[in-house]
């Protein structure tokens, strides 16, 4: 992955990451999603999704979404 990618969100929730994501495009900020998931055995290994933004937009996104903060 390119430098300048910063983590700013993780949860184990998949409609939290959803809903993550769907504020992070509706204010035309990119991201990348890392799904750690083991997806043979989500219910015993439920792993996490991470979201990155580019570092210029951390605050913004940070902000955006510390409603959702699980």
């Amino acid at each position: 992955m390119e430098k300048g990618w910063v983590s700013i969100f993780i949860t184990k929730r998949e409609y939290i990451a959803g809903l993550a994501k769907g504020l992070l495009e509706e204010n035309d900020i990119q991201y990348v999603s890392l799904n750690q998931k083991d997806s043979s055995h989500p219910n015993l290994f439920p792993g996490n999704i991470k979201i990155l933004v580019k570092r210029e937009n951390v605050i913004r996104a940070k902000y955006l979404l510390k409603e959702l903060d699980n």
